[in-house]
């Protein structure tokens, strides 16, 4: 979603713009005392457009999509369960080929 800079910036959007003065106070581009007053600058800032001004000056920032989510450790859990349960039973030669062939070909109906 683009916001014009007339929009009212929330709270999450100061937030975001001071993290982002943080970072380059670590990366030398911004004093402790350019930070401080651009932080405060932000938190007092009542729309995008004021935000956006704070932040001109320092390079922009490239969308990291986030990581998928694991697995969780029951779902691993289950999926081995599962693969060890069969991989026993076609070993044990109770699940013969055959077998499976009627079961899968049964599971349609």
């Amino acid at each position: 979603m683009v916001m014009g800079p007339g929009i009212r910036a929330s709270d999450e959007d100061r937030e975001r713009v001071v993290a982002t003065l943080r970072r380059e106070v670590g990366t030398g581009r911004l004093t402790l005392d350019e930070f401080s007053q651009r932080a405060e600058d932000a938190y007092r800032a009542r729309t995008v457009g004021e935000l956006e001004a704070l932040t001109l000056d320092l390079p922009a920032v490239p969308h990291v999509a986030a990581p998928s989510p694991l697995p969780s450790p029951l779902m691993i859990a289950v999926v081995l369960a599962v693969v060890l349960i069969m991989g026993a039973l076609i070993l044990s030669g109770f699940m013969s080929a055959p077998y499976m062939g009627h079961m899968m070909g049964s599971m349609g109906h």
